[in-house]
């Protein structure tokens, strides 16, 4: 089974809008699309890559590049009682959004590193293992 990466929000737009960090995202595609490794992001944070590109670009882009995105494979989890309960323990430390707090908790669940660049995950790098996308 090949490796798991866990992608959050930010990961996703950073590629899209070709931010730094781009080609760090742009290689795990490249390498999911291979099937050396398996990515995956939760639900709510996939619903947050989507609000946020409608809202800059409109509904039919946010369709589009969402709909592109997905034949990577980039699989979208479902959010259970298990995952809500995790993000519900992050959220109790405080500091870091609740649909931030879903990303976390399936990399916990998952025993996977999480990519981003957020650092709002400073907060949570005793939990869970994350892989820092460069700002510059």
């Amino acid at each position: 089974m090949p490796s798991l990466f866990v992608l959050d929000s930010y990961a996703v737009m950073v590629f899209l809008k070709r931010q730094p960090g781009e080609a760090e995202v742009a290689a795990l595609f490249a390498r999911a699309a291979k099937q050396e490794i398996a990515l995956e992001m939760s639900a709510v944070n996939w619903g947050e890559v989507w609000y946020l590109l409608a809202r800059e670009y409109g509904e039919r882009i946010a369709e589009d590049k969402t709909s592109a995105l997905m034949q990577i494979p980039l699989q979208v989890a479902d959010v259970n009682w298990v995952m809500a309960r995790q993000a519900a323990a992050f959220k109790a430390y405080g500091g870091i959004s609740y649909a931030d707090c879903f990303t976390a908790a399936l990399a916990k669940l998952r025993n996977a590193p999480l990519v981003t660049g957020d650092p709002e995950f400073r907060r949570l790098e005793k939990e869970i293992e994350i892989r820092w996308l460069k700002r510059r």
